[in-house]
């Protein structure tokens, strides 16, 4: 007998998407207020491991095909690269720089040097909660 799991899968796409998305406002909340990269990924590594609990793990890698320690270094990358840019004017490493920009749809927007590192840190994070939680679930032993 097949083992209906519908509604298994209907409630994890409804919950995923709601935690993906508190994911993304904590990661964009975070250098004003609590939050950032640090939660905004743990947030997102949890949303994505509800997946691999609900579906399995080569319907999902095969959906999510990235490798991980790939994504480790790009994070470090990015983050390292926004705080070599304070070097480059001559201000110690990782100062923030923020100004506010006039755009076209959005209106005034401010843009700070912090986003781009709470993209390296939301991407390390995610990476390496993920590279840890499905090494350890596809051992054998």
């Amino acid at each position: 007998m097949k083992t209906n799991y519908l509604m298994l899968h209907t409630i994890t796409r409804i919950v995923t998407f709601i935690i993906l998305s508190f994911s993304i406002y904590l990661f964009f909340a975070g250098h004003n207020s609590p939050g950032g990269g640090f939660i905004g990924g743990l947030m997102m590594a949890s949303g994505l491991i509800l997946l691999y609990l609900s579906f399995d793990l080569k319907t999902i890698k095969r959906v999510l095909p990235f490798d991980y320690s790939t994504l480790i270094a790009t994070g470090l990358l990015i983050a390292l690269l926004t705080g070599f840019n304070g070097l480059l004017f001559g201000d110690p490493f990782l100062t923030q720089y923020f100004d506010y920009f006039e755009l076209p749809i959005l209106g005034e927007v401010e843009l700070t040097t912090a986003l781009p590192f709470d993209l390296g840190v939301f991407i390390v994070v995610v990476a390496i909660t993920l590279l840890i939680i499905l090494t350890i679930a596809e051992d054998d032993s």
